[in-house]
């Protein structure tokens, strides 16, 4: 139920945002696989790479874009592009992030742990160094999906 609600996500999108590295190591499709009954079936959001997609990847046709993320998000604005969803990788959710550029933060848990010295977080970056600088979110909503959990948040940000 995750998965379909993943593409649920997807299919309320203007554009499907991932970074070059995501395209590399996954070769996503970044397109919308809804049943066709289904609202939002057969949307298909712009597909954005933060930076150069190999010529033979499963993305394309899909734009292109490098730079700036604030000048990268006025140029898709120009295209029409409201709503983007950052799906990945780690260092584009960082770069994001980092900058106070995300509104929403949709979050799926599933009831499985994975550990170890080279496992990837969702989020790239330095960390923090104490638990007084970690960032903190407010849930404002949660889904349980058969076995897994979704979480939105919003920034916890003053006046928000």
């Amino acid at each position: 139920e995750a998965r379909l609600d993943a593409h649920r996500l997807r299919a309320s999108s203007d554009a499907i945002l991932v970074g070059a590295g995501t395209v590399r190591a996954d070769d996503p499709a970044l397109t919308v696989r809804l049943p066709a009954a289904e609202p939002g079936a057969g949307a298909e959001p712009l597909r954005v790479v933060l930076g150069t997609a190999p010529a033979d990847a499963a993305v394309r046709p899909c734009v292109e874009v490098g730079g700036d993320l604030g000048v990268v998000l006025d140029d898709l604005g120009t295209r029409g592009v409201l709503q983007v969803l950052v799906e990945g990788g780690a260092a584009v959710a960082h770069a994001f992030h980092a900058a106070g550029l995300v509104d929403r933060y949709v979050v799926y848990l599933a009831p499985c742990l994975f550990g170890g010295d080279d496992a990837r977080g969702a989020f790239a970056g330095p960390g923090v160094a104490s638990i007084a600088d970690v960032w903190r979110g407010r849930i404002v909503d949660v889904h349980r999906l058969g076995a897994d959990l979704r979480l939105d948040l919003l920034a916890d940000r003053p006046g928000a």
